[in-house]
């Protein structure tokens, strides 16, 4: 049986790093900053998520900083509320294949942020419990945002759902100011979305839709990440009502999931599961959506 290590190390310019490895795979979380995991990938081979070359190393400040990697954020999103920024150190505990990571209390916010993150000793599988805690004195409606931002190249899979409403309609989707119905890098189908990252188009696209089927997944570098979450038919979610989100721009593009909008009163708080799974040897699919389908069957549950 395989082990998973837990080492401190330097990366990207931080020398307070954890690396959570069992030699397949590897994750690397800050903390000089953070919460955050700077890293998901296979051992030896390239990071699955973007890193910001501008903020490498970079500390203190009270400015946000996009660095890259996955981070949790609380939604709806507010100029002031969401940016808060991370730059501090955080602390972090191991425990049995992982550790949790812990973000001091948000002095505008009153929220405290926390990943829980566990890695399979045998394969490419993790966990990550994502938790906001209500530090303040009332309570605070909130969404629990967790969002990881991509490496460029690569081609998201968005699945729609396909749930037999009669006359009634089975789907929703939120648009962003910015976004263009007709930007190119999008591709609606009968089954899914794609999105194409393009490192030559500057210009955001976001959109949202009611994910019924709880995955999305990622093509790059002839690998294929999937992340899992649960959507709650029934729970009432922010953004007119979505529970997954994309958005790309020119250097990378992010997949991000949402829990229920839920009121947590001081010292509760709410959480949020995410599931991921890198595959090898998966080469990029056109976007049609028989070859899209034929290269995820026998790896996600579809």
């Amino acid at each position: 049986m395989a082990k998973v290590k837990i080492q401190k190390i330097p990366y990207g310019g931080w020398k307070n790093c954890v690396q959570i490895t069992n030699d397949l795979v590897d994750l690397i979380v800050t903390s000089d900053i953070g919460p955050r995991i700077i890293r998901y990938g296979f051992s030896g081979q390239a990071n699955e998520f973007c890193e910001i070359e501008s903020a490498r190393g970079l500390t203190a400040g009270d400015q946000w900083r996009i660095y890259g990697g996955h981070r949790l954020w609380h939604s709806p999103e507010d100029e002031k509320r969401t940016y808060e920024p991370d730059n501090r150190p955080v602390q972090w505990e191991e425990f049995e294949n992982g550790i949790i990571t812990k973000q001091n209390i948000e002095p505008h916010t009153g929220i405290q942020k926390e990943l829980e993150i566990s890695l399979n000793p045998d394969n490419t599988s993790v966990k990550i419990l994502h938790r906001l805690t209500n530090k303040g004195l009332w309570p605070v409606e909130l969404s629990v945002w967790s969002i990881s931002a991509m490496a460029t190249g690569g081609k998201e899979i968005i699945p729609l759902t396909q749930r037999n409403t009669g006359l009634s309609p089975n789907r929703l989707m939120a648009l962003w100011p910015y976004t263009e119905l007709n930007d190119p890098r999008m591709h609606f189908g009968k089954k899914y979305i794609v999105l194409q990252q393009d490192p030559v188009i500057k210009q955001p696209v976001k959109i949202g839709i009611s994910n019924e089927n709880g995955w999305g997944a990622y093509f790059n570098s002839n690998h294929l990440f999937v992340k899992y979450y649960t959507h709650h038919i029934t729970a009432r979610y922010p953004d007119f009502g979505v529970s997954y989100e994309t958005y790309a721009n020119d250097f990378m593009l992010e997949m991000e999931t949402l829990s229920p909008l839920i009121m947590i009163g001081p010292n509760s708080h709410a959480e949020h599961i995410e599931k991921w799974e890198l595959f090898d040897n998966v080469p990029m699919p056109t976007n049609n959506e028989t070859e899209i389908e034929l290269l995820l069957k026998s790896r996600i549950r579809i």
